[in-house]
């Protein structure tokens, strides 16, 4: 894991200098405490901040070919890389470290741009090409790795993080009202939108190449369901078998390292898989790191203990408490980059820091799992609502959604009239393939609510149908949950959880997650399997339980999922009234001078809350929303980092 940031001279101008490549990558310092390096030639430059994990000693960024003609620095890494090693040295390319950065260089030598089909990892790549005057940036096919870029005064400028951007003086800095009502309604900013204007993200899967003064960005992977793909033939016991060896060996891989890996357990089944697999499978010591809360209500530590003890891991526990969330949440938002919806970020920002205290760089997690075998109650949710939709009129059907939400305070599922006006919405939308979202989306969006008269007119409104614009030819024909599993993939996933819940706060304190169940072949794996085998009936990730029967205990194996969440509104309250910095960003005074929000209905939100008031995801949502856009505009647009 590291950071990257470059320039690009598009047209006749100044060629980039050190000096400017020095301020771009030391605003990212945490991604990469260990080094900096630097390339510099007429039209392009590369900057790298490493965190030495491969090749302690040889490994330093950036690398290149035998005639230094093709530059590479690069952020993540490649799991595959003795393997092709061991190919490219058969074909003739000669190595001088022992880094996974190398292949990468020799890759594009001999496939050129098809370089990233070869490549098992997660990464953003730049590559500059000296003799074809080209740069190709890429970024790995799940979007684990973050890559920016804006275009400005006849430069390209590029970087893991939009901080390195608006560390020069070129770049400015405003907060882009499309993308802010995007985080309000799919929980992040659809690609190639980012929060701020004119700064763009290289979507997930894509590879950008500039050359001869032309931006082309194309994709070269993407999450696939064909019909014709799916095996209905072969059995369960046999998708078991297969998918076992296949997770033994994407674990395997992951865990590759010079230093010291270890892996977080949050008591749930994905996490309690990837431990398991270390424990049985591979000789690594098992080194394990968990998240507890004071709140009964999101806490999970029994199960945790559980599998603690069954495995005999040597186990770090963190206990979060309210006041640690409210306390840490401005540093989130510093290294998030946008707007959030949920405090669930913060908790796990703690718990990296734990792992660094351990003197620990590397964490496996189980994130993925529920997008790749069908995990989440909205899945279920959309079962059961798409059959509802059948008859409508129906008074059983409907009482199937009781069977979800066991584990909230506020279930939509406990009020019979309520439930029926919640789960009926967007029914109009049945064959489109976002149906399954729109509850979520729909509660979302109530924070628009608060929004000015000001922005509001400012840009056109946010609906539902802006996520086609991401969507693939041909989706409508797709099997319904695979059309879900699809747009999940590409908003909450990519753009919430890998992002602010997942790299920003783990390089916040320069620890490296990956991802087993994000390795493309265990996705393109699920992807052939039958909806019947993701859920059965209302049993979700079927395949998954199954293959770890025997292997984990039967308590965690046969629970329904229960999703990790945290303390909200409630966080930022201290005997009934709001922390310094929240009752500053809530004042009239500067959300006027902001101009996002409306003074007197933000007013009355932060009344409610302060009573404890707040009414479930809705009124939750709405503050922790309104706040980190407060932060943001603090942070990033006032420049008042601390």
């Amino acid at each position: 894991m590291c950071g990257i940031a470059g320039i690009l001279n598009l047209t006749d101008a100044a060629s980039p200098s050190r000096d400017e490549l020095e301020r771009m990558i030391h605003a990212v310092h945490h991604r990469g405490p260990d080094g900096y390096g630097f390339f510099c030639h007429n039209r392009v430059g590369l900057a790298h901040a490493r965190l030495s994990i491969i090749d302690l000693a040889g490994g330093d960024q950036p690398i290149h070919n035998e005639d230094q003609t093709i530059q590479v620095v690069f952020n993540g890494e490649i799991f595959n890389y003795l393997e092709l090693r061991d190919e490219l040295e058969k074909l003739g390319h000669k190595f001088y470290t022992h880094s996974d950065t190398e292949v990468i260089v020799h890759l594009y030598e001999q496939y050129g741009d098809k370089f990233v089909d070869s490549l098992n990892g997660q990464f953003a790549i730049a590559l500059w090409d000296n003799n074809r005057q080209r740069l190709v940036i890429a970024r790995d096919r799940a979007g684990i790795r973050p890559l920016f870029y804006t275009e400005t005064a006849g430069r390209l400028y590029f970087a893991s993080e939009v901080k390195s951007l608006f560390a020069h003086p070129a770049i400015s800095k405003r907060v882009n009202l499309t993308a802010l009502q995007e985080v309000f309604t799919f929980w992040s900013a659809l690609p190639p939108n980012s929060l701020f204007d004119n700064i763009q993200v290289l979507p997930p899967g894509c590879m950008m190449v500039i050359e001869q003064g032309e931006i082309r960005i194309d994709r070269y992977w993407d999450w696939d369901f064909p019909n014709d793909q799916i095996d209905h033939d072969k059995s369960a016991d046999e998708w078991a078998e297969e998918l076992r060896t296949l997770m033994i060996d994407s674990v395997r891989l992951q865990l590759r390292s010079d230093v010291p890996v270890g892996a977080y357990l949050s008591g749930g089944l994905d996490s309690s898989v990837l431990t398991s697999l270390i424990k049985n499978y591979t000789d690594t010591p098992l080194r394990t790191f968990s998240i507890g809360f004071e709140d009964e209500e999101f806490d999970e530590s029994g199960f945790q203990k559980d599998l603690v003890d069954y495995l005999g891991t040597h186990h770090t526990h963190v206990l979060c408490k309210r006041s640690d969330i409210g306390e840490a949440f401005p540093r989130v938002i510093r290294h998030a980059e946008t707007a959030i919806v949920r405090t669930a970020p913060t908790p796990l920002m703690l718990l990296s820091g734990a792992v660094r205290e351990a003197d620990y760089k590397v964490v496996l997690t189980g994130e993925g799992a529920d997008e790749v075998f069908g995990g989440y109650d909205i899945f279920k949710e959309a079962k059961v609502r798409r059959f509802w939709s059948h008859a409508p009129e129906s008074e059983w059907r409907p009482l199937i959604l009781q069977r979800l939400y066991p584990y909230l305070k506020h279930s939509p599922t406990a009020s019979g009239a309520f439930t029926q006006r919640f789960f009926q919405q967007g029914l109009e939308h049945l064959k489109k393939p976002f149906f399954a979202h729109i509850p979520r989306w729909a509660t979302t969006q109530r924070i628009m609510q608060f929004f000015s008269d000001e922005a509001r007119a400012a840009v056109p409104a946010v609906g539902y149908s802006n996520i086609e614009r991401i969507l693939p030819e041909g989706i409508e024909q797709w099997k319904p949950l695979n059309q879900d599993q699809y747009i999940e993939a590409h908003t909450l996933l990519a753009g919430y959880l890998l992002c602010s819940q997942g790299d920003r706060v783990a390089m916040a304190n320069s620890i490296e997650g990956r991802f087993p169940f994000l390795d493309h072949r265990v996705i393109e794996f699920a992807a052939k399997l039958p909806s019947r085998y993701k859920i059965m009936g209302l049993n979700e990730k079927y395949m998954l339980k199954k293959t770890m029967k025997g292997l984990i205990p039967e308590s965690i194996r046969s629970r329904s999922k229960q999703p990790y969440r945290a303390p909200d509104s409630q966080s930022f309250f201290k005997d009934g009234k709001p922390l310094d910095y929240v009752e500053e960003l809530f004042s009239e005074s500067r959300i006027k001078q902001a101009g996002y929000f409306n003074p007197k209905a933000t007013n009355m939100l932060l009344k409610k809350c302060a009573r404890g008031k707040a009414l479930g995801f809705g009124d939750n949502m709405a503050f922790v929303g309104i706040l980190s856009t407060m932060l943001v505009d603090e942070q990033f647009i006032r420049g008042n980092p601390e």
